[in-house]
């Protein structure tokens, strides 16, 4: 299965069944918080994840901060979605020109455990962007990239290269690179079977033995 197809059979799935299905293969630790939040919740951003990680420095050179930003927008990979973990939540880690530019490169969203500014732009742009909070403040004189394609902490989540994301307006969830056919697989077939289900209720079944019968609910 190529990128473009999981893509196509994740944005058919829902966050919840995706939750559904890891939880029952135990696995653990792969609900991002709850504060982080889609700008757009009509929106749902799912594909592999490509990380960043930073650092907060008041003491750098504007100059050079913003040649370290623009070199990470000239590494971003087309077809991912940009993740970062800046460890500040000072400033806005997403802004107008950035998003512009990453949309461009086919960027497929941005998570962000940290801010965001230019939401207006953004919103007409039509880009998906999760975050915790808006501020004006940039990242000029005020932030380094220390790594990109390496493992990263959000919350209790270790996202690494080759782990996809799939978000909707109920939350974000991480899925290991190594499941994640089979959790495309089964997340489409538990969404069968709870069709299944909901049509035996409307139909007058009892829920419980509809339960029982399908053994999902």
């Amino acid at each position: 299965m190529t990128d473009a197809e999981r893509i196509e059979q994740l944005q058919s799935c829902y966050t919840s069944v995706l939750h559904d299905v890891m939880r029952a293969r135990g696995l653990k630790n792969f609900t991002l918080p709850a504060e982080i939040t889609p700008l757009q919740p009509e929106m749902t951003l799912t594909g592999p994840a490509w990380t960043v990680e930073g650092r907060l420095d008041e003491s750098a050179d504007p100059h050079e901060t913003l040649l370290a930003w623009t070199g990470l927008l000239s590494k971003a990979k087309p077809g991912h979605i940009w993740t970062a973990q800046p460890h500040t939540h000072a400033i806005a880690q997403m802004g107008e020109l950035s998003a512009e530019t990453l949309y461009k490169k086919g960027v497929l969203g941005c998570v962000l455990d940290g801010a965001l500014r230019d939401s207006h732009f953004i919103l007409r742009l039509g880009m998906p962007i999760w975050r915790t909070h808006h501020t004006p403040r940039d990242i000029v004189g005020m932030w380094l990239p220390t790594a990109t394609e390496v493992p990263i902490v959000i919350g209790e989540v270790v996202i690494a290269p080759g782990d996809w994301l799939h978000g909707d307006r109920d939350g974000m969830v991480r899925i290991p690179g190594a499941v994640l056919d089979e959790v495309i697989g089964e997340g489409i077939a538990a969404m069968q079977t709870e069709s299944k289900v909901r049509k035996a209720i409307l139909e007058g079944m009892d829920p419980q033995e509809a339960y029982r019968q399908f053994g999902k609910f």
